[in-house]
């Protein structure tokens, strides 16, 4: 997140409505609903994470074990098992 002047984006207008409330200080606006971004779509992270589990659904579905694929994908067998039995 980078710091913007408010005077070089808000209009006059709107700028001394919002001084009323908030003067010299720092304020998050976030973004509205429906054009946020899900955690790991801007690195493309989501998409590799949503990649990997569904091989270790696959393997576990032909038979591997936990304990293999957790040696396999360097993940605890409690992270195998909450994969394996989700969705």
């Amino acid at each position: 997140m980078k710091y913007i002047k408010a005077n070089n984006i808000f209009p006059e207008e709107l700028l001394k409505q919002i001084q009323k409330y908030v003067q010299g200080e720092l304020i998050y606006i976030p973004k509205p609903e429906g054009v946020r971004k899900k955690w790991g779509e801007n690195s493309g992270h989501r998409v590799y994470l949503d990649h990997r589990n569904s091989q270790i659904r696959e393997k576990f579905l032909i038979g591997l074990s936990m304990d293999e694929l957790a040696e396999e994908f360097c993940l605890s067998i409690e992270s195998i098992k909450r994969i394996v039995y989700s969705k």
